[in-house]
């Protein structure tokens, strides 16, 4: 499918470009003799360089442009050298703007001196060249704006993928994470305390006093490690209850949290705050409230959020500690400012932290504000503006030269005399329709803006008319300027804010078009050479508008269709991020709830005892309590390292890798779900593959089928001189979005290829000995 992709287009416009040579063509001077075979070799040569314009789009621009010469050479008439438009175009989508802009030079210098040796020095010879000049420029930018839309589904996807590598390792990161807590916060303790008790119990009968100690040390320390356990435990279980609230209800609940764990927390924050960055915000209150928890016990926090510019500011800051918190340097994981910034970053923001003057501690994160447009509509907005780098001012040039050089062209016929006298005014009506374009350079940033302005500045050409004697053959020219308007109003349906409202752009420019053509006639005193009068400018204003409403009315549906198409698939992308976010939130959730059950149930009550046999004076109970207490925290520390790693912890081993094996099992599970799904292939194509492979095969095979079809699907499976080929038809929602991108990244870095036909077919390739990166560590599947 994608050799016929790459050389479809350079056949047809061979055979165009043949066809005129087709004897009975009906043109009077087609090629004959060398000059015949001058055009076909340009012909082969536009097709074979065009072939390579994906892989070598400057090689390819080059052969065209070599083509275009021999062609032109040859058939001056005749040759149409379309290939040059198209080689441009896949440079401007392939290469940086500087590569383009160099090309964009060459090509048009190439078509000039072409153009001047075949034609010589004459009037339509400018003509031509602002024609020229106009179409590559436009090419180009079309092309630059591709470019940019592919770069950011290539950065959507690596964003995905890394969220799915995320997702598959949330769990691990939580249990490592909580282990070093855990053994921050008591580990260390619960040992001093056995050691100093065991010490004092031998001691006790020639150093009676150290009991007392070692009883006084055993309370407080127990007391210590009791209130940190149960701050954790308190922590834990407000992150494990699923909670549907808004988001700001959720954050001021946190905020409470924290200060009846003992310190005066305040919080200003708005009552709409929803989306990613709430999400975000949430997450960071609750790193920074549990920073100034662990270094700056007793101490005055302050949460603020606020609105700015369509920004959310948010501010945490922690007055200074009271006094020095003891072994506070080892209690984090020292991930904690990290992860922060990693929040922010995720939700398009930033995040900086640092000491105050006080001597207290403020975080601050700028991030974008969700509340003003949907996430979409702001990926949207950030895309678009993106690509403003060359195809608008591409786009504005092309505007301006295009309606100039038809100008120029219909007044070749004009003999000498005329164009001397009417070239002041043939200027000054050039320079209107260049000022009428000029607006179009900020249509992405400002639409509505654009669009007034163009409408204003089409006035300027009945006034200029009728305040200066203006040729009626010169002002007609100003009615080529009517395309401003079109580009105007699919820029107002495609980049307004609030695509619903953006009707009102067809229904004002109709008229004032129309308004504008009648009322530059009525200064002219002239329709194409008829006397104009008031009834002739009433009728004429209502034929136009009858004629251009359809045409805005069609423009502007295009600029929605085009817009809503760019909507979905960023909706596709954050659905995706979002989904494989949540999924590693609710994973990470699990081990904590899991953590806090397991110090309920046995390191808090052991410690608890200790307490209170410490309280009670009886050393030896302290020390088997301590003992208990060191042997269920050392227990609970080892399964979560088990679990961590892979090893052997009954309560958190991980489930085995699935391998292509599964297959044949994650076809039944979607076959007792009532979905056909038939496997081929199986015995044969997993037999001496490497673990990794299969493991890889099986995820793309899962992704595949899981993308949510309905219908009945087949996976075949073919190995091949060291090749292994997946097939897996009925899969329509697997060949686009985000699922195709998360595909394509997988495969790519396992140097694999692969293909997504629209007819709902994946074909897949891998090499039987790589091992692909995203493979290496996977997460357990339900159907294994």
């Amino acid at each position: 499918m994608e050799t016929i992709r790459n050389w479809l287009l350079p056949l047809l416009l061979a055979a165009g470009q043949g066809a005129l040579l087709w004897p009975g063509a009906g043109l009077d001077s087609a090629p004959g003799g060398p000059a015949l075979f001058g055009v076909l070799g340009a012909l082969a040569l536009e097709t074979a360089a065009l072939g390579r314009r994906r892989t070598a789009p400057l090689r390819a621009l080059a052969g065209t442009l070599g083509a275009v010469v021999l062609g032109g050479l040859a058939w001056p008439d005749g040759y149409l050298g379309f290939g040059s438009l198209v080689a441009l175009y896949s440079v401007a989508v392939r290469c940086p703007v500087p590569v383009t802009v160099r090309a964009v030079a060459a090509v048009v210098g190439v078509e000039w001196v072409l153009a001047a040796v075949q034609e010589g020095p004459r009037v339509a010879l400018l003509s031509d060249m602002a024609i020229t000049l106009g179409v590559y420029l436009l090419c180009a930018g079309l092309g630059e704006a591709r470019r940019q839309r592919l770069a950011g589904r290539l950065s959507a996807a690596r964003r995905l993928a890394g969220a799915e590598h995320a997702r598959r390792l949330a769990g691990d990161h939580e249990r490592r994470r909580l282990a070093r807590e855990l053994h921050d916060v008591s580990a260390h303790h619960l040992t001093s305390v056995v050691v100093t008790v065991d010490a004092a119990h031998r001691l006790q009968d020639s150093r009676p006093d150290l009991a007392a100690e070692a009883l006084s040390f055993a309370e407080r320390t127990g007391t210590e490690t009791l209130t940190a356990l149960q701050r954790l435990v308190g922590l834990l279980r407000d992150t494990d209850r699923p909670d549907h609230r808004p988001m700001s209800g959720r954050i001021e609940e946190l905020v409470a949290g924290f200060g009846r764990l003992g310190r005066p927390v305040t919080a200003r924050l708005p009552d709409d705050l929803a989306g990613p960055s709430a999400e975000a915000i949430h997450g960071i209150v609750r790193e920074a409230l549990t920073n100034a928890l662990r270094y700056a016990p007793g101490a005055a926090a302050r949460v603020l959020v606020r609105r700015a510019d369509g920004l959310l500011e948010l501010t945490v800051e922690n007055a200074p500690p009271r006094a020095a918190a003891p072994g506070a340097g080892g209690l984090g994981a020292g991930r904690g400012l990290a992860g922060m910034r990693e929040r922010a970053a995720a939700a398009g923001g930033e995040l900086t932290a640092g000491p105050t003057r006080e001597g207290g501690w403020r975080v601050r994160a700028t991030l974008p504000d969700g509340a003003g447009a949907p996430p979409s509509e702001q990926g949207w907005r950030r895309d678009v503006l993106r690509e403003q780098r060359l195809a608008d001012p591409a786009l504005a040039l092309a505007a301006m030269i295009l309606p100039v050089s038809f100008a120029l062209a219909l007044t070749e016929e004009w003999s000498a005399a005329a164009r001397r006298a009417t070239l002041p005014a043939l200027l000054v009506v050039c320079g209107l329709l260049v000022l009428h374009a000029l607006p179009l350079l900020w249509r992405r940033r400002a639409p509505w803006a654009v669009l007034g302005a163009v409408l204003a500045t089409a006035w300027l050409g009945p006034v200029v008319v009728a305040a200066w004697p203006v040729p009626s053959q010169v002002a007609e020219f100003l009615v080529a300027g009517t395309l401003v308007e079109a580009l105007a109003v699919y820029a107002v349906a495609g980049y307004g804010r609030g695509p619903g409202r953006t009707w009102p752009a067809p229904v004002a420019a109709t008229p004032g078009v129309a308004c504008a053509v009648t009322a530059t006639a009525w200064a002219d005193g002239s329709v194409a050479g008829e006397p104009t009068g008031p009834g002739g400018a009433v009728l004429l204003a209502f034929t136009l508008s009858v004629l251009l409403g359809p045409v805005f009315a069609a423009v502007w549906g295009c600029g929605l269709f085009v817009r809503r198409r760019r909507l979905r698939a960023l909706a596709y992308d954050d659905f995706a991020f979002a989904s494989s976010m949540w999924q590693a939130d609710r994973a990470a959730e699990a081990e904590r709830q899991r953590l806090a059950a397991t110090l309920r149930d046995a390191v808090l009550e052991h410690t608890r005892a200790l307490v209170a046999a410490a309280r009670r004076g009886d050393l030896a109970e302290v020390a088997d309590t301590a003992r208990a207490a060191l042997a269920a925290m050392r227990e609970m520390l080892r399964g979560l390292g088990d679990s961590a790693d892979g090893g052997a912890g009954p309560a958190g081993r991980l489930a085995p890798s699935p391998t292509v094996a599964d297959l044949d099992a994650l076809c039944a599970a979607l076959r007792s779900g009532g979905r056909d799904v038939r496997l081929r292939g199986l015995p044969e194509a997993a037999r001496e593959l490497p673990p990794s492979v299969q493991v890889s095969v099986y995820r793309i095979v899962e992704a595949a089928l899981g993308a949510g079809d309905p219908g009945p699907a087949r996976v075949t499976l073919r190995r091949r001189r060291g090749t292994l080929r997946i097939t897996v038809t009925g899969v329509r929602l697997a060949v686009a979005g985000p699922v195709a991108e998360r595909l394509r990244v997988q495969v790519a870095a396992g140097e694999g290829r692969i293909l997504c036909e629209p007819t709902g077919t994946l074909r897949v390739s891998l090499p039987a000995g790589v091992v692909p990166a995203p493979a290496q560590e996977v997460s357990p599947s339900p159907y294994a």
